[in-house]
């Protein structure tokens, strides 16, 4: 019984540290945006160390992230959390889609949530291989002059196509983490 259950957390682990049961993204995926959003955290700075909690290696919640001022005719506001350094390619954390442009500016809730790479809907905290250099784990925010018209549950390529019938503006925040 013992072995049983570590199989199960052992395998549990795997698929929240960059398992590969979903899609990963290609480096052009996703869209350049022509005017700039400005995000911010208050849980970490642009260009900082990830704090642990936010990391399989702590609680691994989900940092809150806020979109600065969209512009007027958004319809909708897209999130895509992508390490761009993982083995095999782009792999994404989390999607969310549907997001409303007239609340509080949070990107860490509300709206439809697509499908990781780890081939779970919602969240999977960033968990990179021991002993690999730091890895960038990137938080886009795409303000859409269109809904995109997602499900939840969504793929990240359906997510990245949806992503290119309009972006108003864009813009990214990124941490590193390294175990």
């Amino acid at each position: 019984m013992r072995s049983a259950l570590w199989l199960v957390a052992a395998a549990a682990l795997v698929a929240g540290c960059g398992g590969d049961d979903g899609d990963r993204l290609a480096a052009d995926d996703l869209p350049q945006a022509p005017a700039a959003l400005r995000l911010s955290s208050p849980g970490f700075s642009d260009g900082s160390r990830l704090p642990k909690r936010y990391t399989c290696d702590g609680a691994g919640e989900e940092p809150p992230v806020q979109a600065g001022t969209v512009p007027t005719s958004t319809s909708e506001l897209v999130l895509v959390v992508s390490d761009p350094d993982a083995p095999g390619g782009t792999y994404v954390h989390v999607t969310r889609y549907g997001i409303s442009p007239r609340g509080d500016g949070s990107v860490d809730h509300g709206g439809p949530e697509g499908r990781n790479s780890a081939g779970e809907i919602g969240w999977t905290a960033p968990c990179p291989p021991e002993g690999d250099a730091a890895h960038r784990y990137t938080w886009s925010v795409y303000a859409l002059r269109d809904a995109t018209g997602l499900d939840a549950g969504a793929e990240p390529g359906e997510v990245a196509a949806a992503l290119r019938k309009g972006v108003l503006a864009g813009g990214t925040i990124t941490a590193r983490y390294g175990r």
